[in-house]
């Protein structure tokens, strides 16, 4: 990945959360090279960052989006990591778009990306998330956030398994 303008996210929002000594909460948007979409992310910094501030990457599950951890978990866990110094990036659950292939059915298509890389027509063109989590995204985030040298990763349901898959499969990329 370059460091070109084409991959420098454009802010989407921005709310401080836990007053003024916390953090802050931003929704991002940027051209994705695996995808070949528009992608969104959500980011939680916590109000003190330097190159060493660790990122936990938080996978949500099907139909979800970036935004479902900020709206579950809300102010108690940006305030625990805002104490901690940690970072969370939100990542949407799959591409999504005019030009991404859908279906009329929850479990595949938008907001159904399972972290994996799809094989086949007409999916395999956008659905790349396991490219996009593992090196697009972080790549991404130490560019312009200069974050993300250490990296942990969770996730509940779809995002548990494609946390668990990706962990596993690059067990030195990632630290619990």
């Amino acid at each position: 990945m370059s460091g070109n303008n084409e991959q420098k996210p454009k802010l989407l929002s921005s709310v401080r959360v836990g007053g003024v000594d916390g953090g802050v909460l931003n929704r991002y948007s940027h051209a994705s090279k695996s995808t070949k979409c528009d992608m969104t992310f959500s980011l939680f910094l916590p109000s003190t960052t330097k190159e060493t501030t660790p990122v936990l990457f938080w996978l949500s599950g099907l139909t979800c989006d970036d935004t479902n951890f900020s709206i579950k978990a809300g102010p108690r866990a940006f305030a625990s990591a805002n104490r901690h110094g940690l970072a969370i990036v939100m990542p949407d659950t799959s591409p999504r778009g005019e030009a991404v292939p859908n279906v009329n059915s929850y479990d595949l298509g938008h907001g159904a990306g399972f972290y994996v890389n799809a094989t086949e027509d007409p999916y395999k063109e956008h659905y790349q998330m396991y490219t996009y989590i593992t090196e697009e995204l972080p790549q991404l985030l130490q560019q312009n956030f200069h974050i993300g040298a250490l990296k942990s990763i969770s996730g509940h349901s779809m995002g548990g398994h494609g946390a668990l898959i990706i962990a596993l499969k690059n067990p030195d990329e990632w630290t619990s």
